[in-house]
């Protein structure tokens, strides 16, 4: 590091709250592996949106027992162009 001097990262964290509307494409969650893709979300590392709609959080128990907090959208249905 520059200076000699380490300073920690600030980018590790939840980006988004229970009920909140989101975009395609929207990080939800950076660099955090307490929690996992859901419905509507992909990635590993950095989480994103599929589609537009709003945010839930669900827990389920792995086959090891182990309680996983899934991150999903429920999708807001599109309008259809006039």
């Amino acid at each position: 590091m520059a200076g000699g001097k380490s300073t920690p990262k600030k980018d590790k964290a939840l980006k988004v709250s229970n009920g909140q509307t989101v975009k395609t494409g929207q990080i939800l969650l950076n660099r955090l592996n307490t929690y996992k893709a859901g419905l509507n979300v992909k990635g590993l590392d950095i989480l994103f949106a599929l589609c537009p709609g709003k945010i839930y959080f669900t827990r389920k128990k792995t086959s090891h027992g182990k309680v996983r907090t899934f991150i999903n959208i429920a999708p807001i249905p599109q309008k259809p162009p006039k």
